[in-house]
């Protein structure tokens, strides 16, 4: 039998001969880990469906952060959970509110961490939906304005970036335009460009205490069926005044997180979703899965769709298996 001359096992032969040919790889500095903040002092609430994963308090969080930032990760986003919520979702912009003095204490604290803040209404509203409603409707137009005032507030409370991820028609463009007027035109905007209504999303709704009190979000978010549009809401994002695109969920939408990295120079984020992250951990429970082997892979997986950034709860993890 003749062999061809080219061999591929020739380059698989060791590791130090396949990492010289490694086409794929990350560190830390392409990962940002999402933190879960709620009113109180000396909270750590651990989220069932999310093994490992808390709710802290703002003096826990810093306590956290600075455990991070030793551990090698660079960067954070954060979502509050308030302690009062109305209609409207006006914590969400409150000069006090427990993001803004959650970035406050960060930005003193634990110097050298980026502070990315989720832009929402979801877990400040009564309803739990995105937006202020009409009825049963979410009213985007109107609820515009309030989302520009709550990245307002951040900036000014000292977040490194916002990011907007209610998927308002028009939010990108409102959110760059109040931080130009005020002072603030090197904030960048990472926006949730393309997220789907997916169901993936199932244990944040604990973590972040926000399931909608009625219906669901498929009026605004993205239909799973549909990958052009994926195309249409990028452009809008892009051309608003969005820095960098995100696609969420992560793993389920490769294939968008690819198109868009062959469509578009701006950097591509993925958000890795607490569903993907609660399936590995009960999957590595059972021993049915080699944990820190798959989730590494996952995060390679990402990488090599094309994501420049990789929002995820094993950020913290990965910094053990990196190191």
């Amino acid at each position: 039998m003749m062999f061809p001359e080219y061999r591929p096992r020739r380059l698989r032969r060791n590791e130090e001969i396949r990492s010289m040919v490694r086409e794929t790889s990350f560190g830390m500095e392409h990962l940002i880990y999402p933190l879960f903040v709620v009113p109180g002092r000396d909270v750590q609430n651990e989220i069932s469906a999310m093994p490992g994963c808390y709710q802290f308090s703002v003096d826990k969080l810093v306590e956290e952060a600075k455990g991070l930032r030793d551990a090698g990760i660079k960067s954070v986003i954060l979502f509050g959970i308030p302690e009062e919520k109305d209609a409207t979702g006006s914590q969400a912009w409150a000069k006090s509110g427990i993001v803004q003095r959650a970035v406050e204490a960060l930005k003193k604290e634990v110097p050298g961490l980026i502070v990315v803040t989720d832009v929402c209404l979801c877990e400040y509203t009564s309803h739990g939906h995105c937006g202020v409603l009409s009825g049963k409707d979410v009213e985007n137009d109107a609820t515009l304005e309030l989302l520009a005032k709550a990245a307002l507030s951040h900036a000014r409370a000292g977040a490194d970036m916002v990011a907007p991820s209610d998927m308002m028609d028009g939010r990108v463009g409102a959110i760059r335009d109040i931080l130009d007027e005020n002072g603030y035109e090197n904030i960048p905007i990472m926006a949730y460009s393309v997220k789907y209504a997916s169901a993936f999303y199932g244990p944040f709704r604990e973590a972040a205490e926000s399931a909608p009190e009625f219906g669901d979000r498929r009026s605004y978010q993205m239909d799973p069926a549909n990958k052009r549009e994926a195309l249409r809401e990028a452009a809008l994002d892009m051309e608003e005044g969005a820095d960098i695109l995100m696609v969420k969920p992560a793993m389920p939408y490769l294939d968008i997180i690819h198109m868009l990295r062959q469509e578009f120079t701006l950097p591509i984020a993925a958000y890795h979703v607490s569903g993907e992250y609660a399936a590995i951990k009960a999957a590595a429970a059972q021993g049915w899965l080699d944990e820190e082997r798959v989730v590494y892979e996952s995060i390679l997986s990402i990488r090599r769709a094309g994501a420049d950034i990789i929002l995820t709860y094993f950020a913290k993890a990965l910094a053990k298996i990196l190191a």
